[in-house]
């Protein structure tokens, strides 16, 4: 992404000397713009995450955006993956054109109520300017997005055909097209949007979803965890359940419909054109095992004999260890697959080497190079999970000598900038 030629080589200058100011002022900034925004357009409550207004992640999240913007302003290529992931989360939601004019008026006013004289003429301007060149680049992108998507660019109704409980917090939808017409094939790791109506907020909400399963043309699956909205990080803050994922364990069921989006995502496995090809290993924790179960499933469909394969899971215990035994059996019916659990409190019982392989959280430390497949320059590595996890699982892979383009994170929840 190169500059916008209409942002003057001062107004450049201008944002750059705002980074200090959004360092002390960002997280204000962004509160007030979705506040102020949200009432004079409350239709936009059907696309912003109200848990996570409530709990203040969203703000942070737009808040770290704009820090990165402004930091980048004249090296656009920096942020290139953060705005990929943003334009695919933008492009399931079915964002408009038209939505990024009401967002501009609003931060640029934002900015204008909580700086007050500091926001003169000219940096108005310049954040003007700068808002648009960005805006323009993901309008752009998101047309290329809706235009791969082959007609279907607006919500399409889908209904639950089966829901199967995998563990304590995660259940399956197997969820139909009402029309009954093909699905179009998505890439492993991809997502979709589920929206319905939510009582409790008395308006429609949407949420993202891993796709759990290898592409089928009569259904997708999802696994979604029931999100409790407890912070570990903030013991005693009030907690903001997910409303639509207690929706679907508690109230949703087999014959109910739910809207879909098409699937999207930059997290993915590339299309799988033989049973020859790289090493793979797959690493998740929690729920994160998702998407990578949906890469798992389409590799062994593809070429189960020769590629040499490892899953790498950690959870807290077996009764909240997603597709447990689906994932155990495997490498007893394909030789070259191989499966690492690691369990971090173990329920009463559990044996470790029989009912999982290490106890403690996700440690490759334990495991050997020729576990990670790291004598091939080629294997890749896909990990899912906590953000924290997953830069834990980075750094531990590059200090065993990985690079960095062989390593590929899903960095979703509320968008980030890595």
């Amino acid at each position: 992404m190169a500059s916008n030629p209409g942002m003057t080589p001062d107004q450049i200058a201008l944002i750059k000397a705002t980074v200090p100011v959004l360092v002390e002022h960002g997280n204000t900034i962004t509160t007030v713009f979705y506040r102020n925004m949200i009432e004079a357009h409350p239709e936009l409550n059907t696309v912003f995450n109200s848990t996570n207004q409530a709990n203040g992640h969203q703000p942070r999240a737009l808040a770290g955006a704009l820090y990165a913007y402004a930091s980048h302003i004249d090296d656009l290529g920096a942020l290139s993956s953060a705005v990929e992931l943003i334009c695919n989360k933008h492009a399931s939601l079915y964002i408009k054109p038209d939505d990024y004019k009401i967002v501009g008026k609003y931060l640029l006013e934002a900015m204008g109520e909580v700086l007050g004289a500091a926001l003169t003429p000219e940096i108005h301007d310049a954040w003007g300017a700068a808002y648009w060149q960005l805006a323009d680049i993901m309008i752009g992108r998101e047309k290329q997005l809706y235009e791969h998507a082959e007609g279907w660019t607006d919500w399409r109704e889908f209904k639950i055909v089966n829901k199967v409980k995998e563990s304590e917090e995660i259940t399956s939808f197997y969820l139909a097209p009402v029309d009954e017409k093909p699905l179009p094939a998505f890439q492993p790791g991809q997502y979709i949007s589920i929206q319905t109506y939510v009582p409790a907020l008395k308006h429609l909400q949407a949420r993202q979803y891993s796709l759990s399963d290898q592409p089928k043309p009569d259904y997708y699956r999802i696994s979604v965890k029931r999100e409790l909205g407890l912070d570990p990080a903030a013991p005693g803050a009030a907690a903001h359940p997910g409303y639509i994922s207690n929706l679907l364990h508690d109230t949703v069921n087999i014959g109910d419909k739910l809207n879909v989006s098409h699937p999207y995502g930059d997290f993915f496995l590339p299309p799988v054109e033989s049973e020859a090809g790289n090493p793979i290993v797959l690493i998740s924790a929690g729920v994160g095992l998702t998407p990578l179960t949906s890469m798992l499933n389409t590799l062994i469909s593809k070429s189960p004999a020769t590629r040499k394969l490892h899953f790498i899971h950690g959870a807290r215990s077996s009764r909240v260890r997603a597709f447990k035994l689906h994932i155990s059996e495997l490498p007893n019916e394909f030789p070259s697959i191989r499966t690492t659990s690691y369990t971090s409190h173990p329920s009463e019982g559990e044996v470790e080497g029989v009912d999982y392989d290490h106890a403690g959280r996700v440690d490759l430390t334990k495991l050997k190079d020729q576990d990670l497949f790291l004598d091939d320059a080629k294997t890749d590595y896909y990990i899912c999970g906590p953000g924290k996890f997953m830069i834990d699982m980075e750094s531990s892979l590059k200090a065993r000598g990985v690079s960095a383009d062989r390593i590929k994170m899903e960095l979703f929840g509320t968008g980030g900038i890595h």
